[in-house]
Protein backbone atom coordinates (compact mmCIF):
# COMPACT_ATOMS: atom_id res chain seq x y z
CA UNK A 1 0.00 0.00 0.00
CA UNK A 2 1.28 3.43 -1.01
CA UNK A 3 2.28 6.00 1.87
CA UNK A 4 0.32 8.89 1.61
CA UNK A 5 3.55 11.13 2.05
CA UNK A 6 5.36 9.75 -0.81
CA UNK A 7 5.30 12.67 -3.15
CA UNK A 8 3.60 15.68 -0.88
CA UNK A 9 3.77 15.58 2.99
CA UNK A 10 0.13 16.98 2.75
CA UNK A 11 -3.08 16.86 0.86
CA UNK A 12 -4.34 20.19 -0.40
CA UNK A 13 -6.81 21.72 1.92
CA UNK A 14 -10.12 21.89 -0.69
CA UNK A 15 -9.44 17.85 -0.75
CA UNK A 16 -9.14 17.54 2.88
CA UNK A 17 -12.51 19.03 3.54
CA UNK A 18 -14.33 17.36 0.94
CA UNK A 19 -13.23 14.52 2.22
CA UNK A 20 -13.86 15.19 5.74
CA UNK A 21 -17.84 16.17 4.43
CA UNK A 22 -17.59 12.53 3.00
CA UNK A 23 -17.07 11.26 5.85
CA UNK A 24 -19.33 12.73 7.90
CA UNK A 25 -22.26 11.70 4.91
CA UNK A 26 -20.69 7.78 5.61
CA UNK A 27 -21.20 8.33 9.50
CA UNK A 28 -24.64 10.22 9.36
CA UNK A 29 -25.34 6.74 7.04
CA UNK A 30 -24.40 4.63 9.63
CA UNK A 31 -26.37 6.63 12.17
CA UNK A 32 -29.80 6.29 10.38
CA UNK A 33 -28.72 2.68 9.63
CA UNK A 34 -29.16 2.35 13.60
CA UNK A 35 -31.98 4.53 14.06
CA UNK A 36 -33.85 1.97 11.46
CA UNK A 37 -32.81 -0.40 13.31
CA UNK A 38 -33.99 0.47 16.49
CA UNK A 39 -37.19 1.46 14.73
CA UNK A 40 -38.23 -2.25 13.16
CA UNK A 41 -41.12 -3.99 13.57
CA UNK A 42 -42.99 -7.02 12.44
CA UNK A 43 -45.30 -5.25 10.12
CA UNK A 44 -42.29 -4.02 8.04
CA UNK A 45 -39.38 -6.08 8.53
CA UNK A 46 -38.36 -7.17 5.42
CA UNK A 47 -38.50 -3.40 4.72
CA UNK A 48 -36.57 -2.24 7.73
CA UNK A 49 -33.89 -4.73 7.22
CA UNK A 50 -33.02 -3.54 3.66
CA UNK A 51 -33.11 -0.55 4.71
CA UNK A 52 -31.16 -0.92 7.46
CA UNK A 53 -28.53 -2.62 4.93
CA UNK A 54 -28.88 -0.11 2.70
CA UNK A 55 -27.56 2.69 5.23
CA UNK A 56 -24.73 0.59 6.37
CA UNK A 57 -23.19 -0.56 3.15
CA UNK A 58 -23.42 3.14 2.03
CA UNK A 59 -21.69 4.83 5.18
CA UNK A 60 -19.13 2.23 4.87
CA UNK A 61 -18.78 2.49 1.00
CA UNK A 62 -18.45 6.55 1.50
CA UNK A 63 -16.14 5.56 4.28
CA UNK A 64 -14.14 3.54 2.24
CA UNK A 65 -13.55 5.44 -0.32
CA UNK A 66 -12.65 9.31 1.33
CA UNK A 67 -10.00 6.60 3.29
CA UNK A 68 -9.09 5.86 -0.18
CA UNK A 69 -8.69 8.57 -1.52
CA UNK A 70 -6.85 10.56 1.26
CA UNK A 71 -4.82 7.80 0.70
CA UNK A 72 -4.34 8.87 -2.46
CA UNK A 73 -5.56 6.32 -4.52
CA UNK A 74 -7.88 7.86 -7.59
CA UNK A 75 -10.41 4.71 -7.43
CA UNK A 76 -12.37 6.45 -4.39
CA UNK A 77 -13.24 9.56 -6.16
CA UNK A 78 -15.99 8.20 -8.95
CA UNK A 79 -17.77 6.93 -6.35
CA UNK A 80 -17.44 10.21 -4.07
CA UNK A 81 -18.36 12.24 -6.99
CA UNK A 82 -21.00 9.98 -7.74
CA UNK A 83 -22.45 10.06 -3.91
CA UNK A 84 -23.05 14.00 -4.66
CA UNK A 85 -24.76 13.79 -7.64
CA UNK A 86 -27.05 11.62 -6.26
CA UNK A 87 -27.37 14.09 -3.24
CA UNK A 88 -27.94 16.72 -5.35
CA UNK A 89 -30.98 15.03 -7.03
CA UNK A 90 -32.19 14.06 -3.74
CA UNK A 91 -31.87 17.81 -2.38
CA UNK A 92 -33.86 18.89 -5.52
CA UNK A 93 -36.40 16.50 -5.42
CA UNK A 94 -36.91 17.47 -1.95
CA UNK A 95 -36.96 21.11 -2.37
CA UNK A 96 -40.49 21.35 -1.86
CA UNK A 97 -41.56 19.53 1.55
CA UNK A 98 -38.08 19.91 3.08
CA UNK A 99 -36.23 23.36 1.82
CA UNK A 100 -33.70 23.55 4.87
CA UNK A 101 -32.74 20.17 4.84
CA UNK A 102 -32.61 20.14 0.87
CA UNK A 103 -30.63 23.44 1.24
CA UNK A 104 -27.70 21.34 3.48
CA UNK A 105 -27.66 18.46 1.10
CA UNK A 106 -26.85 20.39 -1.80
CA UNK A 107 -24.22 23.09 -0.16
CA UNK A 108 -22.72 19.67 1.48
CA UNK A 109 -22.54 18.04 -2.15
CA UNK A 110 -21.39 21.01 -4.01
CA UNK A 111 -18.58 21.67 -1.50
CA UNK A 112 -17.35 17.83 -1.89
CA UNK A 113 -17.70 18.31 -5.35
CA UNK A 114 -15.53 21.46 -5.55
CA UNK A 115 -12.79 20.21 -3.15
CA UNK A 116 -12.50 17.30 -5.31
CA UNK A 117 -12.13 18.63 -8.50
CA UNK A 118 -10.39 22.03 -7.38
CA UNK A 119 -7.23 22.08 -9.60
CA UNK A 120 -4.88 21.61 -6.44
CA UNK A 121 -7.18 18.83 -5.32
CA UNK A 122 -6.53 16.81 -8.85
CA UNK A 123 -3.15 17.70 -8.93
CA UNK A 124 -2.27 15.80 -6.12
CA UNK A 125 -4.60 12.95 -6.24
CA UNK A 126 -2.67 13.14 -10.82
CA UNK A 127 0.80 13.56 -8.69
CA UNK A 128 0.80 10.08 -7.02
CA UNK A 129 -0.75 8.43 -9.81
CA UNK A 130 1.85 9.13 -12.07
CA UNK A 131 4.59 8.01 -9.23
CA UNK A 132 2.49 4.49 -8.86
Amino acid sequence: MKSPASTSPTLPVPLVMALVLTGLEGVVMLGLAVVELFSLDLGRLAMGLTTTAFFVGYGVGLLWCAYGVWQRETWGRSPVVLAQLIQLGVAWSWFGGTPRLSVALAVVAALVLVGIFVPASLRALEEEHQHA
